[in-house]
């Protein structure tokens, strides 16, 4: 590109640009022919906001609170694998730039650096991501190391039984980066043949626990004093049954498109999941956001925040940790006009009022 990024949009040509195909391809990839992956985004652009003149609007309060611990804005940098394909520091660099925005990080169970590596690389509030092996005792050893070294919360991730189908990932012949979080826990040197998929998803089937159900929440509050959050929920049944089983949140996600394609767009369900839980747990959304006005429509929807994936990865490809301190940026920066021009001086004032979704829309002709 020419010029400097003016938008989040603008960093994802300059990783492909700067990213090996493998690589590029292996982060913005979705599953078989991408649908939901193109709708996480398109959903977004049939939600109008409705917004408020008049209002006093000349200082703007974006922070807000999640699980009791304070965020600049409701921002949150998403569990993705393998940063340092991306950057040679890696969720290093990502871990220093959440910190700048003093967000939260929530460091994936596949970073390239360990656990107590990005712990140890600045002062911030982090969760950890957690897969649980068939091997339970794997993954007990990692909520422990999380617990000891200052992680706030467990991101339980259940969308994962087996990893959907990305055809990117097989055409590569995608290999599995090394898993620093797994060094003496696990081989990761399975051997497979190439032809029926790529590497990566053999030692997903190989390693995963499938047999992971809802009783399985118990055991993983047993060997934890920490929260626990489940990411992965789509419909109100399963988040009902979130509430019933005690978890302490919810995360709306289709696993950036990569998992099931034709699951429904994250930003088309968080009002039903919200509807579900009656506010007994906060609720959080995954998956498509790429403006400011984006983070304004899932607020007004009833989400307590986003997490963003994508974005942050293209902007560590870019320019490392000054490439992921921009979109952070450039994303905070773009809700404050939103609010601004919707006439919402602080996260409380968003209401359901404030945006109209296609149901609305029908509603009314009915």
């Amino acid at each position: 590109m020419s010029t400097e990024p003016v938008n989040v949009d603008d960093f994802k040509e300059l990783a492909r640009q700067a990213l090996p195909k493998m690589y590029y391809d292996y982060y913005a990839g979705g599953a078989e022919d991408q649908h939901t992956l193109r709708q996480n985004m398109q959903a977004f652009y049939r939600i109008m906001i409705q917004p408020r003149i008049l209002v006093d609007v000349s200082k703007i309060d974006m922070s807000t609170t999640i699980l009791g611990y304070r965020i600049s804005a409701p921002i949150m940098v998403a569990p993705t694998g393998a940063h340092k394909l991306a950057y040679y520091e890696g969720e290093l660099a990502t871990a220093r730039a959440a910190a700048a925005a003093k967000t939260i990080m929530v460091l994936s169970y596949a970073s390239s650096y360990s656990m107590e590596e990005v712990a140890t690389s600045c002062n911030a509030i982090r969760f950890f991501q957690l897969y649980v092996f068939k091997r339970r005792e794997i993954s007990t050893l990692l909520v422990q190391r999380a617990e000891r070294f200052g992680y706030k919360a467990i991101v339980l991730t259940a969308d994962t039984p087996r990893l959907g189908r990305r055809e990117a990932d097989i055409k590569n012949k995608m290999i599995t980066p090394p898993l620093k979080n797994l060094e003496g826990l696990l081989s990761v040197k399975i051997e497979v043949d190439s032809d029926k998929g790529s590497l990566l998803e053999s030692f997903v089937n190989e390693a995963f626990d499938s047999s992971l159900c809802w009783k399985d929440i118990a055991w993983l509050k047993s060997i934890t004093s920490l929260p626990v959050l489940v990411k992965g929920i789509l419909t109100h049944e399963d988040a009902i049954k979130a509430v019933e089983v005690g978890v302490d949140g919810i995360i709306v996600s289709n696993h950036g498109a990569r998992q099931l394609d034709f699951s429904p767009p994250t930003i088309s369900v968080v009002e039903e999941v919200v509807h579900a839980v009656k506010g007994k747990v906060p609720v959080l959304l995954d998956g498509g956001v790429r403006r400011g006005t984006d983070v304004f429509k899932a607020l007004a929807l009833g989400a307590q925040a986003v997490l963003v994936g994508r974005p942050v990865i293209y902007g560590l490809a870019a320019k490392g940790e000054e490439g992921v301190r921009t979109v952070l940026e450039m994303l905070k920066n773009e809700l404050e006009i939103s609010m601004a021009l919707s006439g919402c001086p602080c996260i409380k004032d968003i209401t359901r009022s404030h945006v109209r979704t296609h149901y609305d829309k029908l509603h009314s002709m009915l």
